[in-house]
C-alpha cells in the first residue's frame, strides 16, 4: 500500500492517448521502446502541463463575500480557504499531490529509459532527457512551495518538504526530504537540463533554455539568492521578451499556446470554476477601473452562473479557456523578478523603468500615467504591487504571501469572515504549509504530517 502515490500516475502512463506508442508488457519490462515513444510521452500535456490548484483559494486575492458563494463552496475548498488543520478526509485525493507526483513518476520513467532508446538519435534523446529534468523540476518546485516551509536558510536543512522521488520505483521510501535537499535537487536538475535544451521551444508546453532559466529566478527568488535571481531572470529576456499590448484588445486575447508572453505553459491542476473565483475588494482597489486588466479580466458577478454578488476573475474567459489559468513562467514574471531585485538593490531607477515598460502595454495611451521612482522602498512596494496586478487569480499570490512574510515590510495578518466564523493567518504561521493529505499517510507510515 506504500506505493499509493504512484498508483494513478502508473495507471495514467499506460493508458494515456499515447498509448498506440507503447507495449503493455508485464511488470518489469521495458514498455517504451523508441525515442519517439519517450518524444509522446512528454507531449501528454494532460499529464505533464499541470502544475497546482488550491493556492487559488488560500491566497488572499480571493474574498468569496457573498453568502451564496460561500454555502456553495465544496468542503475541501473550504478547508483552503479558511487555512484548516486539515483539508481531507481520510478517503479523499489532494488533485495537486495526485497530478504533481503523477507528472514526476512520468519524467522518472523518462529519465530511466530514454537514453538507451532506439531509432533516435543522441541529440534527440539527450533533449528529451533534459525536458523530463525541466517538467519535473517544476513538480518540485510546485509541491515544495505547498506542502513545505517557506525556504530559510537558517532552518531549510532541517525543515521537513516532501518526498523525493529520482527513479520510476514504485516501492521507493517515501520519507520526506529536507526543504534544502529539494531545492538543491530543483536547482542541480535545470542547470543540468540547460546545455541540450533548444534556444526557445516549438510549442510553449514544451521545455526550453529561456524555461529552465526562468524556473532558475523563480527558485532562487524564493531563496533570496537575489542577486541570481535577477541573473537568471535578464538571460531569460534576452531569449524572450515580447508582451502583450492589452489595449490592441477589446475582449479576446490570446490562447495561450499562442501567448507572446508565456515561457513555459503551466496551467491550473483542477478546473477553475465555471461559477467564478470572487476577486479580493483591496485587489479591485489597487487596479482602479482604467488597467485594462480589470477592463479584459474583471466582470461583475452577474456575469457568472450562478450570479453573485461583488466580482470574479474573469481572465480564462477572455481567453476562450473557460476553466483554464497559466501559472507558468511568463515574461511579464521575469521583469518583476529584475524590478525587485533592481529595488532590493537600491536602484530605484532601474526598477521604476522596468515596471513603466510594463505597465504601458496594460494602460490605453490617454490613462497611462508613469510611475516615478521614490526611495528604493517605495519601488519595492510598487513591484510587489505590480505581481498582485499581475497574477491575480491564478494562485501565484499565495507563493508571495508566504515568501514575503520574511520582510518585515510586507509581513501581514489576514483575516476573512467565511460562513459567520472569523479566520486569522500571522506571518509565517504553519497554516503557510499545507497538510499533507491523511489517505496518504495511512497508507505510507513513513511520510510524516505537516506542523499544524
Amino acid at each position: 500500500m506504500r506505493i499509493a502515490i504512484y498508483i494513478i500516475a502508473a495507471v495514467a502512463l499506460l493508458t494515456t492517448a499515447c498509448r498506440k506508442y507503447v507495449e503493455i508488457d508485464q511488470i518489469g519490462k521495458r514498455t517504451l521502446i523508441y525515442t519517439k515513444d519517450y518524444r509522446a510521452v512528454l507531449d501528454n500535456n494532460s499529464q505533464l502541463e499541470a502544475g497546482f490548484f488550491m493556492p487559488i483559494y488560500s491566497g488572499d486575492d480571493t474574498r468569496l463575500l457573498d453568502s451564496n458563494k460561500q454555502v456553495s463552496l465544496a468542503d475541501i475548498q473550504s478547508n483552503a480557504y479558511t487555512w484548516a488543520t486539515q483539508y481531507w478526509g481520510d478517503t479523499q485525493g489532494d488533485t495537486d499531490w495526485e497530478k504533481l507526483y503523477k507528472a514526476i513518476y512520468t519524467c522518472n520513467e523518462v529519465l530511466a529509459g530514454v537514453m538507451d532508446s532506439k531509432n533516435g538519435t543522441d541529440t534527440d534523446k539527450q533533449q528529451l532527457y533534459a525536458e523530463a529534468l525541466t517538467h519535473r523540476a517544476y513538480a518540485y518546485w510546485c509541491l515544495v512551495n505547498i506542502y513545505a516551509p517557506q525556504y530559510d536558510s537558517a532552518t531549510a536543512a532541517n525543515d521537513l518538504a516532501v518526498p523525493l522521488l529520482l527513479t520510476p520505483d514504485l516501492y521507493a521510501p517515501l520519507n520526506r526530504a529536507t526543504v534544502s535537499v529539494v531545492y538543491d535537487r530543483i536547482i542541480s536538475d535545470l542547470k543540468q537540463a540547460v546545455d541540450a535544451l533548444p534556444a526557445l521551444p516549438d510549442y510553449n508546453t514544451r521545455p526550453s533554455k529561456a524555461a529552465a532559466y526562468a524556473m532558475l529566478a523563480r527558485t532562487y527568488l524564493m531563496t533570496r539568492d537575489f542577486a541570481s535571481a535577477r541573473s537568471y531572470a535578464e538571460q531569460v529576456l534576452t531569449l524572450k521578451s515580447g508582451l502583450l499590448d492589452l489595449q490592441t484588445y477589446t475582449s479576446n486575447v490570446p490562447y495561450r499556446l499562442v501567448d507572446p508572453e508565456v515561457i513555459f505553459s503551466k496551467i491550473n491542476a483542477g478546473a477553475y470554476p465555471f461559477a467564478g473565483v470572487q476577486i479580493d475588494t483591496a485587489v479591485l482597489s489597487l487596479l482602479g477601473t482604467k488597467d485594462l486588466r480589470y477592463t479584459l479580466f474583471v466582470r461583475p458577478g452577474a456575469s457568472f452562473a450562478p450570479a453573485f454578488n461583488g466580482f470574479g476573475y474573469w481572465r480564462q474567459k477572455s481567453s476562450r479557456e473557460t476553466n483554464t489559468v497559466t501559472q507558468g513562467p511568463g515574461v511579464p514574471e521575469m521583469m518583476l523578478i529584475k524590478a525587485e531585485v533592481a529595488a532590493r538593490s537600491n536602484d530605484a531607477g532601474t526598477a521604476t523603468d522596468i515596471l513603466n515598460t510594463l505597465r504601458q502595454k496594460r494602460f490605453k495611451t490617454a490613462d497611462y500615467v508613469a510611475l516615478t521612482p521614490g526611495t528604493p522602498q517605495q519601488a519595492l512596494e510598487n513591484v510587489v504591487n505590480e505581481r498582485k496586478r499581475e497574477f491575480f487569480g491564478t494562485g501565484l499570490r499565495w507563493f508571495d504571501q508566504k515568501r514575503l512574510n520574511k520582510d518585515a515590510a510586507f509581513a501581514k495578518t489576514v483575516t476573512r469572515r467565511f460562513r459567520g466564523v472569523d479566520y486569522t493567518l500571522e506571518p509565517n504561521s504553519n497554516r503557510y504549509i499545507y497538510p499533507i493529505g491523511p489517505k496518504y499517510i495511512l497508507l505510507n507510515p513513513e511520510i510524516e504530517q505537516s506542523p499544524r
